[in-house]
């Protein structure tokens, strides 16, 4: 941790390691004691909130994967990231190539293709229909493992995390309205994707957890690449698996449009500057917006305007409680009101 007072006080930081922790609230660190002194005024307005956080970390981070157990760690590995995906033998394959530093990033990728694999066993992943309908509520990731029939050691909540969280944001908002019950297309607008426009066959998931329900989903961020700019993008079946043997193999070939479950469309730019475009033939049930980062970037501002000048349900998400209440608080300073689902319960569940 570097020293929270780092750029506050004239004196530069002892040392090269802020080992001195906040008594109170422990969320922050110090290189001395005359840098917590000088911090106090900035901390102390923040210090009960960070205390309340901290008292939540062991719930927020219990997750049930065995997958998840600390590796020794080899210093010589450029990122643990990397380290955990050479592990299990992931490595820059199929759907894992962007999760590490070493694969593509969105701006260079040529080809955001779906047809791509989970290069794991068909026990390991879900390639193919459940064997049961899915439950009326899936409230955690062990819930939706149970249901997979994954085993805990499989990885695939590393990358699922992108539909199970729209999963989750609709169960929200069904709690708060019932317009969507009884309808057989359901369509979300979903803000900022980066990384995920490399792994556009996950949401494939989709199919299993909303059945008979077609799903459109607008896509809409800078990162969108220029060329692929109004793209539309039809997934009719699950990511694959590495078995030859397995059934998933069947649906080679049989890309049917007219049996498509899931329907994404690509928009290059901000929310702001697209949404009178994309409102004149896709009106949204619900707007997502997941790790947002809401505080740190000035643009979501005027994003945050026109959706409130639109009344549709938007739920934001974020990567920490902290950053989530930060943006709560500028959410609420644009619209005047305050949030009706409450930060932690977007947080605790997946």
């Amino acid at each position: 941790m570097e020293c929270a007072a780092k750029g506050l006080a004239a004196e530069p930081c002892a040392g090269g390691v802020a080992d001195r922790r906040c008594g109170s609230c422990g969320a922050v660190a110090y290189c001395s004691r005359a840098h917590q002194i000088i911090h106090w005024r900035v901390h102390k307005e923040e210090c009960e909130r960070f205390a309340e956080q901290m008292r939540r970390v062991n719930l927020l981070s219990q997750f049930p994967f065995t997958f998840l157990e600390p590796p020794t760690l080899n210093h010589e590995l450029p990122s643990t990231r990397f380290f955990f995906l050479q592990t299990i033998k992931l490595h820059e394959k199929g759907l894992w190539k962007s999760e590490c530093i070493c694969g593509s990033d969105v701006a260079s990728a040529k080809d955001l293709s779906i047809a791509a694999e989970w290069n794991l066993q068909s026990s390991l992943c879900p390639c193919t229909e459940p064997e049961n309908p899915v439950p009326a509520v899936l409230a955690s990731w062990e819930d939706y493992y149970q249901w997979r029939s994954l085993p805990l050691h499989s990885p695939v909540a590393v990358l699922l995390h992108w539909p199970l969280t729209l999963y989750h944001c609709l169960q929200l908002y069904r709690l708060q309205t019932s317009k969507y019950d009884g309808q057989d297309t359901l369509c979300i607008h979903y803000l900022g994707p980066e990384k995920e426009l490399l792994q556009l066959a996950t949401f494939g998931e989709l199919r299993a957890l909303f059945p008979g329900v077609q799903i459109h989903i607008e896509l809409v961020g800078p990162e969108v690449p220029k060329s692929r700019d109004g793209e539309v993008v039809n997934i009719s079946r699950y990511a694959r698996c590495s078995d030859e043997s397995c059934c998933c193999k069947s649906s080679v070939g049989s890309e049917d449009s007219s049996c498509t479950a899931v329907r994404l469309k690509l928009w290059k730019g901000f929310y702001h500057e697209r949404c009178s475009d994309i409102m004149k033939d896709s009106k949204p049930h619900l707007i997502v917006a997941p790790n947002a980062g809401v505080a740190a970037y000035s643009s979501w501002m005027p994003t945050i305007e026109i959706i409130r000048q639109t009344g549709i349900p938007a739920i934001f998400t974020d990567f920490c409680e902290e950053a989530a209440y930060l943006a709560s608080c500028c959410i609420s300073s644009i619209t005047g009101q305050p949030l009706k689902i409450p930060v932690q319960e977007g947080t605790r569940k997946w």
